[in-house]
């Protein structure tokens, strides 16, 4: 058989009926702004921390939103908090709050 292009994927599918959200709603009373990110990707480019490591913002946001713990005090750390992400941020979300409030609950929560 010729393989040609490309190959058919099984999905990715993710099931958010397993998976305990209490560290995200942890976040959202200490954070309510969180609520308004829509993912735009402002705080992302400006980041400082971004220049020398892997950082992405939008790549904590998601984990954290989907329940995926594993690893993210590491790349919490990363952080600078210079505050710059917060500054673009069309939405007004206090991300560097947001960042500090995101590890306290990690070092709060160590299973």
């Amino acid at each position: 058989m010729n393989k040609f292009g490309f190959a058919i994927k099984t999905p990715r599918s993710e099931n958010m009926d397993k998976v305990s959200l209490e560290r995200y709603h942890m976040l959202l009373d200490r954070e309510p702004s969180f609520k308004r990110c829509f993912q735009c990707g402002c705080c992302s480019a400006t980041c400082s921390a971004r220049q020398f490591t892997e950082f992405s913002i939008r790549r904590v946001h998601t984990s954290f939103r989907r329940g995926e713990y594993a690893g993210l005090d590491e790349e919490l750390q990363k952080c600078m908090l210079c505050g710059k992400c917060t500054l673009v941020c069309p939405r007004g979300v206090n991300l560097r709050s947001l960042i500090i409030n995101m590890r306290q609950i990690l070092d709060e929560t160590k299973q």
